[in-house]
């Protein structure tokens, strides 16, 4: 499913200007998928983290937002439901830039082939995931979204939790 994705995002976007990332190659080597990517720097998390969980200022939230927002916007017009958005899977194009992409599609779906039930990452789960509604929609990584823009504020996740039950 996650080359499936991949595959869709690179041929609806020749110009590279939709903020994901894009598939350069894949191959099965010893029945595994094996994908190759360009290098990109650091994600958002270890960006965070090298900033002391201080938070960022508006304005580079903002332009983070933008390109977020922006790559959801293209990805839900191709019926693609990211599934997993959470800092660790934005990264940054350069260390000295806001310049960002998505990443790992390894949870992502079709909203009209919806096939996992177990998705997100227990900081950033849709209200919808936790309650069980199915099926789910595009709306579950605008949630996502909304709770790593908090976290970029103020440096810490807006519903921390040590495990699934808290």
């Amino acid at each position: 499913m996650e080359a499936k994705l991949l595959l869709l995002l690179k041929e609806n976007d020749p110009e590279n200007n939709e903020h994901v990332i894009k598939i350069k190659e894949y191959f099965v080597f010893r029945n595994h998928l094996c994908m190759s990517f360009d290098l990109y720097s650091i994600n958002l998390y270890e960006f965070i983290k090298m900033y002391d969980y201080s938070g960022f200022q508006e304005s580079l939230i903002r332009r983070f937002a933008i390109q977020i927002l922006s790559a959801l916007k293209y990805m839900k017009s191709l019926g693609i439901i990211h599934c997993d958005l959470k800092p660790e899977n934005i990264l940054l194009k350069s260390k000295d830039k806001s310049g960002i992409v998505i990443a790992d599609f390894g949870s992502g779906t079709l909203d009209n082939e919806i096939v996992y039930t177990y998705i997100q990452s227990r900081f950033y789960r849709a209200p919808d995931i936790m309650l069980g509604l199915f099926p789910y929609h595009q709306g579950i990584d605008m949630w996502s979204c909304g709770c790593m823009m908090i976290e970029l504020f103020t440096g810490f996740p807006l519903f921390p939790g040590t495990n699934e039950r808290e």
